[in-house]
């Protein structure tokens, strides 16, 4: 179990310095638990910040500026743009746990770590899930008090409670199965589902939403049952199930709520970017209908509909699809107005702004890389969005000036001119480069040799037409054809 070591107790850096100061002889005061919590969080945002001061504090990690891997230390995420506070109120249940402890396993900020576990920690205890808590408290490792450690009176009385709970159910399950009554299997089955999803047991509650699937009577019910199981299998990362169950419930007839639409939609976003399908990922985060809302907390907040969306259609849209789908789009605008950073960057792009673009997507990769679903992605997707902005910039000209172009991409020649060799290579800009002069022209099909090679093709195509109609009029002029023959 990873364990944040590397945030000492303060505690013992007081008694330290008190030792070789020579000031050992005076009496620690003793402080309440809230007390020891406010005075860790102060001296972890004092130590932050004297790190920063004495230039410290890690360098975030921009994407190779000459688009090829350059050996150079690992920077690690400082996550201080990042409100903790703000990001976690955006979901809720069991995948705002889960991304709290993301972000404090991946952030390199102390006190971004430390308040993050304290958030999980705290809604845990709302909870049922023991086995967890106990994975928090072992994060925590005593630094923020001993009102944060593992709380076994706690976790007995739930475990208890939860076992009296299951004895009910698996009663009340019986009886059902006895009196044979289709509706009610179904409900105890989906309470058992219910019951483990709460416990943090998602294999068991796999299973139970599965196995209501035979006691569906109504579209209604069938559309829960994919919901529970689309739900589970996200949290899993069994994302084929998903997109089974996703298109199970599509094919369900009387779908007319807007809002089951909208979460189908974003589950099966989630599934194509999981499989790095980004194209169909980004059409269906923008066929998401605004009747999304918070009606998702629990899987996928608005926000992440607007970064993902965009940020996929980005590195797969061209410039027409982007105009159409993504900027017209009056739907997905509403998801675009909550993450003005993802909506001025494509509109930044659109309009051949690349330096404000990319500065832009520099800005946010800090946050991205914190986000669950999006971490592995973001440095395919931001590769991506910078060859197509190169391949547009030198789309229009016959030559370009590379200092003048390096300029734009806030890069060096010498790095522009890998990038373009690159894409050269892999026949996705038809140039070549004078090294020499620092000038790329573009190399354009010799328009008079293509007009002779359609005249050519065209008299070919004509000569075989003329002697294939010929051949024709022959054979029907020597009766050599195959008649119908009439029936009596």
């Amino acid at each position: 179990m990873k364990q944040f070591s590397h945030i000492e107790n303060p505690l013992s850096r007081i008694k330290d310095n008190l030792n070789s100061t020579g000031l050992s002889h005076l009496k620690p005061v003793s402080l309440s638990p809230s007390q020891h919590r406010k005075a860790s969080l102060s001296h972890i945002k004092a130590q932050a910040a004297m790190d920063e001061a004495d230039g410290l504090a890690e360098m975030i990690d921009a994407p190779c500026s000459n688009g090829v891997d350059q050996k150079r230390p690992k920077a690690i995420m400082s996550g201080e743009h990042l409100d903790v506070e703000a990001y976690a109120s955006l979901y809720s249940g069991r995948t705002k746990i889960l991304r709290l402890i993301f972000i404090a396993e991946h952030c390199g900020n102390p006190v971004t770590q430390i308040e993050a576990v304290r958030m999980a920690y705290d809604e845990l205890k709302k909870g049922e899930n023991t086995q967890l808590l106990r994975e928090v408290a072992e994060k925590i490792n005593g630094n923020l008090g001993p009102e944060y450690g593992v709380d076994y009176a706690w976790i007995h009385s739930v475990e208890r409670r939860a076992e009296q709970r299951k004895e009910k159910l698996e009663n009340e399950l019986s009886g059902y199965k006895t009196n044979m009554i289709k509706e009610s299997i179904r409900m105890g089955y989906n309470d058992f589902g219910d019951f483990h999803y709460a416990r943090g047991l998602l294999g068991d509650a796999f299973k139970n939403y599965v196995r209501t699937r035979d006691y569906c009577t109504t579209s209604k019910h069938i559309i829960q049952m994919c919901l529970n199981v689309i739900l589970v299998s996200i949290e899993t990362g069994q994302f084929m199930h998903v997109t089974n169950y996703v298109n199970k419930a599509e094919q369900t007839p009387e779908l007319q709520d807007p809002i089951i639409t909208a979460k189908l939609k974003c589950a099966a976003g989630l599934a194509h970017l999981e499989a790095k399908k980004y194209k169909p990922a980004a059409r269906k985060f923008l066929e998401t209908g605004p009747e999304l809302g918070n009606n998702y907390t629990e899987v996928i907040a608005p926000q992440d509909v607007a970064t993902y969306g965009g940020l996929c259609a980005l590195a797969c849209f061209d410039r027409t699809e982007l105009k159409n789908k993504v900027i017209d789009n009056i739907n997905f605008r509403n998801f675009l107005e909550l993450v003005p950073e993802v909506r001025e960057l494509i509109h930044d792009f659109y309009a051949s702004r690349y330096a404000s673009c990319l500065e832009y997507l520099e800005n946010l990769k800090p946050n991205l890389l914190l986000d669950i679903h999006l971490y592995d992605h973001v440095e395919t997707l931001y590769e991506q969005i910078r060859h197509k902005a190169i391949i547009q910039y030198t789309l229009p000209f016959i030559s370009v000036d590379l200092r003048t172009m390096a300029s734009a991409f806030k890069t060096t020649v010498a790095g522009l001119e890998k990038e373009l060799e690159a894409l050269i290579t892999d026949n996705q800009i038809q140039a070549r480069i004078d090294s020499h002069n620092k000038i790329l022209y573009a190399r354009h099909a010799d328009q008079r040799n293509a007009t002779f090679q359609r005249v050519l093709q065209t008299g070919v195509e004509f000569d075989r037409d003329v002697r294939a109609m010929l051949l024709r009029a022959n054979l029907v002029k020597h009766e050599y054809i195959q008649r119908n023959s009439r029936k009596n």
